[in-house]
């Protein structure tokens, strides 16, 4: 029984080799790109892309589109959940959520951009309903420098994400919290306050972080939904390393690097915070 409990471990290891190889590579010779300089060790990469104004805006940008995706994604997605728990607990109208997570991002961002640009859809639509008269007067909505386009998809694709990560949340908590706190005199707001929100809390904590940390690094949508400035991190170092000048490639690398340090660490962060948060729910509730 000891034999086949041991040879069970060694049989993953081929696959957690393999998994944590080819990503331990790829951030071995991003680091090594960014700080080599001939046969010199150098941090003069990383100094200079502060000193980009494209790489500052580009941040700012970043964390802007960002931040705006994944509020209004947990939003949107807490209020569906909130509304439709128990209609969504039914398993042929929790595959209406399944299906959208099923499109790929690229084809979500496709569909964003027939639909809003100025000769998409709704453009026909309100030209036709007479309230513009050239399809230039429609507001632009893809690849404006807003990032309005960008957010759309993102908005759109990541509701159903959320949406499945809250519900189990709704399906174990016990309603006597809620009736407990309603007899106590609390209203709606003040029950969902004291009743479900410590349990949705960590879990929106969780769900937001990989959301930003999914939207903050990601290259397809933006690259279609884009402008060429202001630009997502992502597209940047993109432009560094294709560039024709062969100075500009560690600038990709520092800036990649930079970026995967800051997430790992602001993952850290936010999986240590809910923990706690989780813990100390779990000594409440023992009490």
């Amino acid at each position: 029984m000891k034999w086949l409990k041991v040879n069970k471990a060694l049989l993953l290891f081929p696959a957690l080799l393999f998994f944590f190889l080819i990503p331990g590579l790829g951030i071995i010779l991003a680091v090594l790109e960014s700080v080599v300089e001939g046969e010199s060790f150098t941090f003069r990469h990383y100094v200079e892309i502060f000193e980009h104004s494209r790489f500052s805006t580009s941040v700012l940008f970043s964390f802007t589109v960002t931040s705006v995706s994944t509020i209004l994604a947990l939003v949107i997605g807490l209020g569906i959940v909130k509304a439709f728990a128990p209609l969504l607990q039914d398993t042929k109208h929790k595959l209406l959520v399944w299906i959208p997570m099923l499109v790929p991002h690229f084809v979500w961002a496709y569909l964003v951009y027939l639909l809003f640009n100025q000769s998409g859809f709704f453009s026909n639509i309100v030209g036709g309903a007479g309230w513009i008269e050239s399809r230039s007067e429609f507001p632009i909505l893809v690849q404006d420098r807003d990032g309005i386009g960008i957010i759309l998809t993102y908005v759109w694709k990541e509701v159903p994400f959320v949406t499945l990560m809250l519900l189990p949340v709704y399906g174990t908590v016990s309603k006597r919290y809620k009736e407990v706190a309603s007899l106590l005199g609390a209203g709606r707001f003040k029950a969902f306050w004291a009743a479900e929100w410590p349990f949705l809390f960590p879990v929106l904590i969780e769900t937001g972080a990989i959301l930003f940390a999914f939207i903050f690094t990601a290259f397809e949508v933006p690259q279609l939904l884009g402008v060429t400035s202001p630009q997502m991190l992502a597209i940047l170092a993109y432009d560094w390393f294709y560039s024709g000048s062969w100075s500009d490639r560690p600038l990709a690398f520092a800036a990649l690097v930079l970026v995967g340090l800051g997430i790992g660490l602001f993952m850290w962060f936010m999986l240590y915070f809910t923990n706690q948060k989780r813990l100390h729910i779990t000594k409440g509730i023992r009490n």
